[in-house]
C-alpha cells in the first residue's frame, strides 16, 4: 500500500480469487489513492499512483492499471486487463479480460466492452478477446464495442454507437452500425479543445 491512500467505508482488497491462497499473489496500489466506499479490489493488481474509483467499483485479480487512473461508480473490470496511464472510465462500464486501454483514452458512462464473439460458444474461454483502445481515443455514452475491436489514436466514437469493425485513428464514427461521419481533425471545436 503506497502513501497517502484513502479508503472508504466497506471496501474489500485484496480479495482472492477463487483457486488462490493467501499470500500466493501480491497486491501493490500506489501514493495518493481514493478507494470510495463498497469498493472491491480483488489480489493481484498492480495500480499506479493517484488512482481512485467512484463508489461501489468492482477490480478483479491480475490487472495492471496506471498512474493517475479514474474508474467511476458501478463499473466493472474484469481480470487480465491493461490500463495506461491517464485513462478515464466513467460510471456504470464494463470492462471484460484481455482489454487493453492506452493512455489518456476516455470512456464514457455505461459503455460496454465484449470479448466473446460466441458466448457460451465451445472453447469460448480459449478465445476470448477484448477490445483496444489506442492513446487518446474517446468512447461516448451507451457505447457497445464488439471483440476483438481497435479503436484507433484519437478516434471518437459517438454516443449510442455499436462498434463492429477496427476504427481508424482520428476518424469519428456514429450508429448501429458504427460508421464514418467525421474526421477529428476538422472539427473545429475538437481542435481546441484538443490543444488546451
Amino acid at each position: 500500500m503506497g502513501k497517502n491512500v484513502t479508503i472508504g467505508k466497506f471496501c474489500i482488497i485484496g480479495e482472492l480469487p477463487k483457486g488462490v491462497k493467501e499470500n500466493e499473489i501480491e497486491t501493490i496500489i500506489g501514493d495518493n489513492t481514493v478507494i470510495r466506499s463498497h469498493s472491491i479490489i480483488y489480489a493481484g493488481n498492480k495500480i499506479g499512483n493517484n488512482f481512485q474509483t467512484g463508489h461501489h467499483v468492482v477490480i478483479r485479480e491480475n490487472n495492471t492499471i496506471g498512474d493517475n487512473v479514474s474508474i467511476g461508480t458501478l463499473s466493472c473490470i474484469e481480470h487480465h486487463i491493461t490500463i495506461e496511464n491517464d485513462v478515464r472510465i466513467h460510471s456504470q462500464v464494463f470492462i471484460p479480460e484481455y482489454s487493453v486501454l492506452k493512455k489518456e483514452s476516455w470512456v464514457g458512462p455505461n459503455v460496454v466492452f465484449t470479448n466473446a464473439r460466441y458466448p457460451r460458444g465451445k472453447n469460448v474461454k480459449k478465445t476470448l478477446c477484448g477490445p483496444t483502445i489506442e492513446e487518446k481515443a474517446k468512447i461516448g455514452a451507451n457505447v457497445t464495442i464488439l471483440p476483438g475491436r481497435r479503436i484507433g489514436k484519437e478516434a471518437l466514437v459517438g454516443a449510442g454507437s455499436v462498434v463492429t469493425k477496427d476504427i481508424d485513428a482520428y476518424t469519428v464514427v456514429a450508429g448501429n452500425p458504427a460508421h464514418k461521419i467525421a474526421d477529428v481533425r476538422e472539427i473545429k471545436e475538437y481542435e481546441t479543445e484538443r490543444k488546451e
